[in-house]
């Protein structure tokens, strides 16, 4: 079984690499990282990851808009990825925004876990 794969898109370099080690750490591939909305609409485009760590506060396009994009249009040819929304803010701050939104689920950033993102997309971790 291979690892699923992840594009890490998170505006703090130091956020970015924690969450690489963690996820890493736990099974997954982090195929790349991006730093703002339209890096991570490219990004998805040219990696076609199996999901997007996608954080909701980035500086040019909000969280939310990057994944209704990539739902509205999936990278050419490729599957929709899955969007996991993190933030350092607690899910509540968003209330019915996170439910709106085709994101599969939330996580604080402080709660980030690997085994739980796998929880999250219904597949085992890789053994």
């Amino acid at each position: 079984m291979r690892s699923p794969t992840v594009l890490v898109v998170d505006d703090h370099a130091g956020f970015r690499a924690t969450a690489r080690r963690l996820l890493e750490r736990d099974g997954w591939t982090v195929v790349g990282e991006a730093v703002d909305g339209a890096s991570a609409l490219a990004a998805a485009t040219a990696l076609a990851p199996d999901l997007i760590l996608l954080d909701v506060g980035l500086p040019d396009i909000d969280g939310f808009v990057v994944a209704e994009r990539l739902a509205d249009n999936p990278p050419d040819g490729a599957r929709r990825p899955a969007v996991i929304l993190v933030s350092s803010r607690d899910r509540r701050t968003y209330g019915a925004r996170v439910d709106a939104s085709p994101a599969l689920g939330f996580v604080a950033k402080d709660e980030l876990d690997g085994s739980r993102l796998f929880a999250l997309m219904g597949v085992d971790r890789p053994r």
